[in-house]
């Protein structure tokens, strides 16, 4: 059996990428969408954690999630969601249920640079995805919640203003 080494920060902000099973592009349907939004508000009654950003592409997910103090179990959190998510979908509910990959990716947010980075990383993530042509037309993202507060003005990212790391 495989062991994977997590961070285990009590207490930590975590940002998350979680897929679906063989890249199945499911999660924007509004079935499934509604069957993660309860699994989330249930797993969130007995074990809170606050969302901090989270936007929902096709074939995976981003998140970042803070948790509460001396807390670092993320990792039932996310089970729970997803088997909560396929048990909604009426898949079996167990491990390897066809909607996901039976793994997820985790990284621990070290300071509020780290964290802004990787607020951006998913507010962005649809439009470097070629699903939309600027943060703000994609729906199924945190991002209007920062816009509504001002902390992200409307306009913020178009694929206009994208470019990869050799500046091309």
């Amino acid at each position: 059996m495989s062991y994977y080494r997590r961070a285990k920060a009590p207490g930590g902000t975590f940002f998350f990428t979680i897929v679906t099973a063989k890249r199945k592009p499911l999660l924007t349907a509004p079935d499934v969408r509604q069957a993660l939004r309860e699994s989330i508000s249930s797993v969130r009654q007995t074990q809170p954690f606050d969302i901090v950003a989270w936007v929902l592409l096709p074939d995976h997910m981003h998140c970042i999630w803070a948790l509460p103090e001396g807390d670092y179990d993320y990792s039932s959190r996310i089970g729970k969601i997803k088997r909560l998510t396929s048990k909604h979908l009426g898949y079996s509910g167990e491990r390897d249920s066809g909607l996901w990959q039976r793994r997820f990716w985790e990284h621990q947010i070290r300071d509020e640079n780290d964290l802004i980075r990787h607020v951006e990383y998913i507010f962005i993530n649809p439009v470097r995805h070629g699903l939309c042509s600027a943060a703000a037309e994609w729906p199924y993202s945190s991002f209007h919640r920062y816009v509504k507060r001002g902390i992200y003005p409307q306009d913020w990212a178009s694929s206009e203003c994208l470019t990869d790391d050799s500046g091309e």
